[in-house]
């Protein structure tokens, strides 16, 4: 008698099985990387912000501290991009939130840069560099034990894993890789999804073992949704986009400037001082990726008013200016975040009649929108800001005027030139 094919495993499920042990493994693993480089970031900047300025008689606002610290941030990054195997990676001014996997000989530069720039007060997340460090571990290192998964799966499974940790839910991992992954016409979505989310959930669940990934803030909650608010909320997004449009149409002048230097030490020891001069104008909530302080500001937003609030604003929107071009490795995502916060406080400080809770969402909702092109991603940025789904509905409805205004704009990313080896700076 032969075997009823009703207990056959569907080849598509055993494809789907075959990847889900790797996916674990590289979730699991790109979130241990992430802990470690975010935890010798952290401990690096506490001592240079925290242990060593009392031993000078300084403080972490002392106006030559802050000076000195991002001058000699930017001229020791300058000399890993100079020196270091690979130069840290490509000019980060041209690279997306993640692409080709990045040769082992570049990793260690490039950790490097980004740990003394995250330390050192740069106005830029870890995102795109780690990222790009675990794809490139996660290709070499997976290519080798299991040779079956291709390349593009690994990168999948990696960028993944790492964005899973990074915001701590799976979520917008699958929403972004929903938008990416449509060119297999013969195979379901959901097949293309199922173990970067293994990877994604995986890398999460590890990461809340380290750190909970809490971005909601302290904000009064909105749950009752009308007309009004909707309109309010599109024209908050629509305000924010402007400003961060001004932000986008500066980006190619400031990144010609510093390529104009030639040499990656003397641009980044440059960028490291004009930093050192935002942030003694706009203080330390100015300075770092942002999420910390953006709680920061928002639970001390009674104490700024609306000029101040439109300082801080412009000063990050400088200093994220001058941190992506000049050469610190880093990403723009979650330092614009914080621009959205602080400009979300702004309007609800100058038209009180608009909640707060629409304002700061719209409003990263728009900057993320500039900073990305990504409506999935936007929608979920706008929403994590505070605790429950009750603002989702409004947002999907607020971001369609937004997406069409945005529609064939240009995006904060100069196009990818010819990768010449820096200068001798002998």
């Amino acid at each position: 008698m032969s075997t009823p094919d009703t207990l056959a495993i569907d080849p598509r499920a055993r494809s789907m099985v075959a990847l889900g042990g790797p996916a674990i493994v590289v979730g699991a693993a790109a979130a241990v990387i992430l802990v470690v480089v975010v935890l010798v970031a952290n401990l690096l900047q506490k001592f240079l912000w925290q242990t060593l300025p009392p031993m000078f008689g300084a403080s972490n606002t002392t106006w030559w501290w802050v000076l000195g610290i991002l001058t000699l941030t930017g001229f020791a990054v300058g000399l890993v991009v100079r020196f270091f195997p690979g130069h840290a990676g490509p000019d980060p001014a041209t690279l997306e939130l993640f692409g080709a996997p990045t040769p082992l000989s570049v990793l260690p530069g490039l950790a490097l840069a980004l740990i003394l720039a995250l330390a050192g007060g740069v106005s830029l997340g870890p995102e795109n560099p780690i990222i790009a460090i675990i794809v490139g571990i996660t290709v070499a290192v997976g290519s080798r034990l299991v040779p079956y998964v291709p390349t593009k799966g690994w990168v999948l499974l990696a960028a993944a894993g790492t964005i899973g940790a990074m915001f701590g839910t799976p979520v917008a991992a699958a929403l972004l890789f929903s938008e990416m992954l449509t060119g297999q016409k013969d195979k379901p979505l959901w097949d293309q999804l199922f173990a970067p989310l293994i990877a994604a959930g995986t890398g999460a669940i590890t990461m809340s073992q380290f750190e909970e990934m809490n971005f909601s803030l302290p904000i009064q909650p909105y749950v009752h949704p009308n007309i009004i608010d909707i309109g309010l909320g599109m024209l908050v997004a629509l305000a924010a986009i402007a400003v961060g449009m001004c932000a986008v149409w500066l980006f190619p002048f400031f990144h010609k400037a510093y390529k104009a230097m030639r040499s990656p030490v003397l641009a980044l020891t440059i960028g490291g001082f004009v930093l050192g001069l935002l942030g003694i104008v706009g203080g330390p909530i100015t300075m770092f990726k942002g999420l910390a302080e953006m709680k920061t500001l928002v639970s001390n937003a009674g104490s700024y008013g609306a000029a101040a609030l439109a300082l801080i604003v412009v000063i990050k929107l400088v200093a994220i200016l001058v941190s992506a071009t000049c050469g610190f490795r880093g990403g723009r995502i979650f330092p614009l975040v914080f621009v959205g916060v602080a400009f979300g406080l702004l309007v609800h400080q100058v038209f009180p009649m608009i909640p707060g809770a629409i304002s700061v969402s719209c409003s990263v909702l728009g900057f993320t929108l500039v900073a990305t092109r990504d409506g999935w991603l936007s929608l979920f940025m706008g929403a994590i800001m505070l605790p429950g789904i009750d603002l989702l509905p409004m947002l999907c409805v607020v971001i369609l005027p937004a997406w069409l205004v945005l529609a064939g704009r240009a995006v904060m990313l100069i196009e990818d030139e010819p990768q010449e080896p820096p200068p001798n700076t002998h």
